[in-house]
C-alpha cells in the first residue's frame, strides 16, 4: 500500500531551541515495524505487518535526499494475503523549488508500474516531467509544496502555536500526477511522556538520551483529491510531531483498515557543519 507524502512525512528531523532557530534538517536513518490497528468493511483485514525504512542525507545547500522502502503483508478472508514492496528515492533542493522523484513497486512478486520523473514550482505554478510510466508533462496552478518544505512548514507551525496547515503537496507517489490538498491539524504542545507510561512500550528510541526530553504535538495530516464541497480524505496521517521534527506515535488510515508503526531503531548521522544558507 503506497503511502502519500510518507517519504518525508514521518521523520524529519530539525536541530536549534526556540521558535526563532532556523529549522536544520538531521541525517538519519528510521525503521518503523508495521501492525493492524482496525480493520472494518465487508472484506476486512484480518492481519497486518509491515516496515517501513527511511534514509535522509542532506542539507540546505546541497539538497536533501530520501531513499524510502515500504513493506507491507496484508491478510484476509476474502482476498487471501497481499504482499506490496514499495521503493521510493528523492532529492529535493534545498530552496524547496526543484524535485526528482522515481518509484518502483512489486504486488505479490509481481512488478508494478515505475514512476519517474522532475517537478519546478514556484510561488504560483508546478510543472512536472514525466520519464515513466509513459513521458508526459502537466501544470497545476498555485502554490505546491514538496515534501521536505512541507514538512518544514508543520515544524515551524507547530513552534509558533498554530493549530492548522492547509497547503497544497505533490511528492510524486501513486502515478506521479497526483498534486494532494492536504490538512495538518497541530494539538497543543505536551510534554514527553514518563517512562512509566504504557506509551513508553512503543518508539523506545524517542524515550532515550536527548529525546526523552523533547516537547510534542499530536498531528492528524489528511490528504484529500482537489476538488470542491464536502470531501473525505483519501488518507490520514497521525503522528506525534517532536519539537526536533522527528515523529513518534505514528497511525496510517487507510479507510477500511488502519496500522500503527512502531518506531524500533533511529541512527542520527553527522551532518554538515560549513552549510550556512
Amino acid at each position: 500500500m503506497a503511502v502519500p507524502g510518507i517519504a518525508v512525512g514521518l521523520v524529519l528531523f530539525a536541530t536549534g531551541a526556540g521558535a526563532a532557530a532556523p529549522i536544520t534538517l538531521a541525517n538519519h536513518r528510521a525503521v518503523y515495524d508495521l501492525s493492524l490497528a482496525e480493520s472494518s468493511g465487508t472484506r476486512a483485514v484480518e492481519s497486518a505487518r509491515g516496515r517501513i525504512v527511511i534514509d535522509f542525507t542532506g542539507d540546505a545547500c546541497k539538497g536533501y535526499t530520501m531513499q524510502t522502502r515500504q513493506v507491507t503483508v496484508l491478510e484476509s478472508g476474502e482476498t487471501g494475503s497481499r504482499t506490496s514492496d514499495l521503493r521510493n528515492s528523492t532529492f529535493e533542493s534545498g530552496d524547496g523549488r526543484s524535485y526528482r522523484f522515481k518509484t518502483s513497486t512489486v504486488l505479490n512478486g509481481t512488478p508494478g508500474q515505475a514512476v519517474d520523473g522532475t517537478a519546478e514550482s514556484s510561488s504560483d505554478l508546478l510543472k512536472v516531467k514525466l520519464k515513466e510510466p509513459k513521458r508526459d508533462q502537466f501544470q497545476d496552478a498555485g502554490e505546491v509544496l514538496f515534501p521536505t518544505v512541507h514538512m518544514r512548514r508543520l515544524i515551524q507551525a507547530a513552534r509558533d502555536g498554530q493549530s492548522t496547515v492547509s497547503v497544497k503537496v505533490f511528492d510524486g507517489s501513486d502515478d506521479g500526477r497526483k498534486v494532494y490538498d492536504t490538512l495538518a491539524v497541530i494539538g497543543r504542545q505536551v510534554p514527553a511522556p514518563a517512562a512509566s507510561d504504557k506509551a513508553a512500550e512503543r518508539d523506545k528510541p524517542l524515550r532515550e538520551g536527548p529525546m526523552a526530553t523533547v516537547p510534542r504535538w499530536p498531528v492528524t495530516l489528511s490528504y484529500y483529491i482537489p476538488g470542491e464541497g464536502e470531501r473525505t480524505p483519501i488518507y490520514v496521517l497521525s503522528f506525534d510531531l517532536y519539537e526536533n521534527g522527528v515523529s513518534g506515535a505514528l497511525r496510517l488510515n487507510y479507510g477500511e483498515f488502519a496500522v500503527v508503526g512502531d518506531l524500533t531503531r533511529l541512527d542520527t548521522l553527522a551532518s554538515s557543519s560549513d552549510c550556512h544558507p
